[in-house]
């Protein structure tokens, strides 16, 4: 039995679907608002790598515990991001919420700050999660702030943690929220969905 089963969460302002190649052209068409791609430090596929990003997200899904979930605007039904459930570790019951992206017409709304408190809810309270990791670049200040936004606090900074496609070698900043600290970030992200829809 999975620790993550295929489930869709669904908000005031965002759904979040299991992602499938019926998203294909959403994911494409997302990634194109703002040229997304173009930020050296995210992983946004181009269009001519969308389907192989797909495939990525898809085999990880199916071989290493993972949950990608295309992401809709519920005002008009469109995909304008996506998300995944990666790093899974059901033993301890920990994961990592990442590779989030959004079309720029999504961005700085309460669709992201809606996806993480769908997410954060549906691990801690479903699948009973002791701590939630975030993991951004070092040199990705608006991803960093972000996520301190939403309640994360840092717990350090991975140093040559990983080789990036263009050889550059990427120092990890890793932020986390505990199981004890739910209630109090749950009603922070309320607050600032709330804030953000007035």
């Amino acid at each position: 039995m999975r620790y993550i089963e295929p489930v869709t969460l669904q908000g005031d302002y965002a759904t979040l679907e299991p992602l499938g190649t019926q998203h294909l052209d959403g994911i494409r068409a997302a990634a194109a608002d703002g040229e997304l791609w173009r930020l050296w430090y995210t992983s946004v596929p181009a269009p001519d790598m969308t389907a192989n990003w797909l495939a990525t997200a898809l085999d990880l899904r199916d071989h290493a515990g993972a949950m990608p979930f295309a992401v809709r605007d519920n005002a008009d039904g469109a995909v304008v991001g996506s998300t995944r459930y990666f790093n899974v570790d059901a033993a301890n019951r920990r994961l990592e919420i990442g590779h989030t992206w959004y079309a720029k017409r999504a961005q700085r709304t309460a669709i992201n700050t809606e996806c993480k408190l769908l997410l954060l809810t549906h691990a801690f309270e479903t699948l009973n999660c002791i701590a939630v990791e975030f993991r951004t670049h070092w040199f990705n200040q608006a991803s960093r702030a972000a996520i301190a936004r939403l309640g994360a606090k840092q717990d350090g900074v991975l140093r040559n943690h990983q080789l990036m496609p263009d050889g550059s070698r990427r120092d990890t900043v890793v932020f986390s929220i505990l199981d004890g600290e739910w209630l109090a970030a749950k009603r922070h992200l309320r607050f600032l969905i709330e804030a953000a829809t007035r």
